[in-house]
């Protein structure tokens, strides 16, 4: 008689530990959630924080462009140092380290009593946000087996797109009954809570051989991200990437990375091997995960204007009609390995990438009177193509690398995705800023020459005008919706040529569907390695 122990493959995850892995998964999926939450919850805040005291802040326009960029910029650009960091220190350490940071600053944002200060205790939560992120995902790769990896990564993914989507949900009904400040302050109790069940559940892990620290590598690679990111999201705001400031802060973060490429190729003990981009899998994954959030956080940023100031509706009403957009990725991202198992990574990830495209192609059809279930099956659709999407490039980039380099790889795919988010932003931001200042500029000539600049650089400032001329501002609120559903349009087929750029990278480098007995061969490969 067959003993068990001769058919069932040896455990690399201590029984312990697989016994409460879904429990961990949860802890770890709570942690996740606030951090991600945070990049979206801010945008139903900023009129609110715009408002003179007591009721608001009075911030400027800049002002509240800062207060989000400032988080963004942290989170950016730590990302990748934090991953290392926990390789190094240990996982679950750095996790409760993150999280007591981010609840500190979420504190301190709270009771921000200037703009300033919002802007630097924001920084603060960018801060802790960076080393919780990478973590959450290294850990994960540390308390499931292989076989169970993909499914427990679908779930982290859906997770990722639920945050994103239910942040502005849960600003606008904190705004309904709190003041501004609560928007931060709902984070302490949920760190609280997550760091408790943390150390009793969260096993630590680390890489056993992590070699010796590498600072040069460490400030090169945090400086030249910092940099590029700020050129982007500067490039974003001034709706203008050939000004200086952004050409000169851009190169100069370009410039700093290749530096930092150089360093590490040179040196024996580098923070991270840069010889993994040359396996083209790993490489195309990244550029997939990339665009991805470059489609997400671009559609997301276009369509709170369209539901908002096209549409007439309030910040809640706008969180709930993204609701579809959320529920899909979260249904369909633990869903989606079922399709690479029967169709294998390469169909599934360029259809799922030609889904993104073809649903960013439809917001040319929507008008001011379109029917609102049109839009709500767009945004169905386009959740269903982007788990089919991050669920297996996740997979792709989590198993290219050894168990206990999760930390590396996990700090490499959530830095690439901010970095698709800010190009998101600040890309298809400049498009919809030109296209719309275009379209309406033509209908400004009587206003003072000052007053029509500033009128023509949103649909927000230009309804502002149209306000304050009272019955003579009817006509250009209808011009004002006019020009920005012809830019939002334009915008959406540049999303859609992005996407349609990365299904062809999808297409030629990612892998089909191996044969059965190759996906044995690479689990043997992948224990060998963790052993």
């Amino acid at each position: 008689m067959t003993s068990p122990a001769a058919i069932t493959p040896a455990r690399q995850v201590p029984e312990a530990v697989h016994r409460r892995r879904w429990a961990i998964l949860a802890v770890l999926m709570l942690s996740l959630l606030i951090v991600v939450l945070d990049n979206s919850i801010l945008n139903v805040a900023i009129k609110t924080i715009s408002t003179p005291a007591p009721g608001g802040l009075g911030a400027t326009q800049s002002e509240l462009e800062w207060a989000i960029n400032s988080y963004t910029l942290v989170f950016a650009g730590l990302l990748f140092t934090a991953g290392l960091l926990g390789d190094r220190l240990g996982r679950k350490k750095v996790l409760i380290g993150g999280l007591a940071v981010f609840g500190i600053g979420s504190a301190l944002a709270a009771f921000s009593g200037s703009p300033a200060e919002l802007i630097g205790f924001r920084a603060v939560m960018g801060l802790g946000a960076a080393f919780v992120m990478p973590a959450t995902l290294a850990v994960l790769m540390n308390v499931f087996e292989r076989d169970e990896q993909p499914k427990a990564i679908g779930i982290w993914t859906g997770g990722v797109g639920l945050a994103i989507a239910i942040g502005p949900i849960t600003g606008g009904l904190l705004l309904d009954h709190f003041w501004w400040g609560s928007v931060f302050l709902v984070n302490v109790p949920i760190v609280v809570l997550a760091v408790a069940l943390m150390l009793w559940l969260v096993p630590d892990s680390r890489d056993p051989n992590p070699g010796r620290i590498d600072p040069v590598g460490v400030v090169l690679s945090v400086t030249g991200l910092v940099l590029l990111v700020y050129g982007i999201i500067q490039g974003g705001r001034l709706a203008d990437f050939s000004d200086a400031t952004v050409l000169a802060t851009t190169g100069a973060g370009l410039a700093v990375l290749v530096a930092f490429v150089v360093h590490e190729k040179r040196s024996d003990h580098p923070s991270i091997d840069v010889t993994y981009f040359r396996d083209k899998v790993f490489t195309a994954s990244i550029v997939a995960i990339t665009l991805v959030f470059f489609a997400l956080m671009g559609v997301t940023f276009f369509a709170v204007f369209y539901v908002q100031s096209v549409r007439g509706h309030s910040p809640l009403e706008t969180g709930l009609l993204l609701v579809p957009l959320a529920v899909a990725q979260l249904v369909s991202a633990p869903r989606a390995r079922l399709a690479v198992d029967r169709f294998g990574n390469r169909a599934t990830t360029t259809a799922g990438l030609l889904v993104v495209a073809a649903t960013l192609a439809a917001f040319t059809v929507l008008d001011t009177d379109t029917p609102i279930w049109v839009l709500e099956v767009v945004f169905l659709l386009m959740g269903t193509g982007m788990a089919h999407v991050m669920t297996p490039v996740s997979v792709l980039v989590m198993q290219a690398l050894p168990r206990q380099k999760a930390g590396s790889a996990s700090a490499l795919s959530n830095t690439f995705r901010q970095v698709g988010s800010a190009l998101g932003i600040a890309v298809l931001g400049s498009v919809l800023s030109a296209a719309y200042r275009g379209g309406i500029e033509d209908e400004l000539g009587l206003l003072p020459p000052a007053a029509r600049h500033a009128a023509g650089e949103s649909i927000e400032a230009t309804l502002a005008v149209a306000d304050r001329l009272g019955a003579r501002g009817e006509a250009l609120t209808v011009a004002a919706d006019e020009a920005f559903l012809h830019a939002m349009h334009v915008t959406a087929l540049w999303g859609a040529g992005i996407a349609v750029l990365g299904a062809i990278v999808a297409a030629v480098y990612l892998p089909g569907r191996p044969p059965k007995h190759e996906e044995g061969d690479r689990g043997k490969e992948f224990v060998a390695a963790a052993d």
